[in-house]
């Protein structure tokens, strides 16, 4: 093999960025500015590229030209069915069609088969993940997802799902989340009984735990499910990335590291305190 050629292997790079919220034009400016350190890297895009069809065929078809492949998972945004958008599909209907999107520019998605990084700190079955919610991370003081949503409702903390984010055809969102359930369990299931390793790639975090810390705890509800709480467990994760909560950081639950890899809104990342906007290096891992 030539010097040349494992000097470039060696150098690849597992990278990631979530909630890019292409529609602020500040964000539009981070996402024409990111750049593979190598040809080789790869790029994973954990979800809210935008609530418009035409955000996330824009950005994905710009990202794909730059990393040597794309692995992307929607976040509630794409799943939106906002009134200006020409595309006016809902629920799985506009869900499959986003994945015939981010298909047609390459990328991967949570319906193709699951991808072997075989880089540096590999091999890992990367598994992007398109889990949902079911109002099972509600308030330690309510009983049910009814109690819960009332009191998310009195406190004027609600999530814009609510009213946008159609579950068509299922009855609710979490009836959606439950066949989402059923469906991802049994492919990784074969991908992962094995015991490989896997990049777990979801829009809301698998576990509970990171949601403790927003500032308003009624909004939980709307980040994930319990029933993903053992996951990057079961499933053997080196690194579980995730975003949505817009609080980039990094944590560690029963040994496997999270990473949240979220841009979030200009008035977040403006802050001098926010922690610094940009790709996320997932393998090999820092330090």
């Amino acid at each position: 093999m030539p010097h040349g050629y494992s000097l470039l292997v060696s150098q690849r790079k597992l990278l990631a960025i979530s909630d890019l919220h292409v529609a602020f034009p500040e964000n539009r400016q981070i996402v024409e500015e990111l750049r593979p350190e190598s040809d080789e890297d790869w790029l994973i895009v954990a979800g809210d590229v935008g609530e418009m069809v035409e955000n996330v065929d824009w950005a994905l078809g710009l990202l794909t030209k730059r990393f040597a492949k794309v692995v992307w998972t929607p976040g509630n945004h794409e799943l939106w069915t906002p009134r200006r958008d020409p595309v006016q599909l809902r629920g799985d209907e506009r869900y499959r069609h986003l994945v015939e999107v981010a298909r047609g520019h390459g990328a991967l998605t949570p319906e193709d088969p699951y991808a072997v990084w075989d880089g540096p700190g590999g091999p890992a079955v990367i598994a992007p993940l398109f889990v949902l919610y079911d109002y099972t991370f509600r308030t330690d003081t309510a009983a049910d997802k009814t109690e819960s949503l009332a009191q998310a409702y009195k406190a004027g903390v609600v999530c814009s799902d609510e009213f946008l984010l159609h579950p068509d055809p299922y009855p609710s969102r979490d009836a959606w989340c439950k066949a989402r359930l059923k469906e991802t369990e049994q492919r990784l299931d074969e991908a992962c009984g094995s015991g490989i390793p896997s990049i777990l790639v979801n829009h809301y975090p698998l576990v509970r735990e990171p949601t403790r810390i927003l500032h308003h705890p009624e909004f939980a509800q709307w980040c994930g499910t319990v029933r993903t709480a053992d996951w990057h467990v079961r499933y053997h994760a080196k690194t579980v990335v995730y975003g949505h909560l817009h609080i980039p950081r990094t944590t560690w639950y029963d040994g496997v590291r999270f990473e949240e890899v979220s841009v979030g809104y200009p008035r977040e990342w403006k802050r001098p305190s926010h922690p610094r906007t940009g790709l996320r290096q997932i393998l090999p891992m820092p330090g």
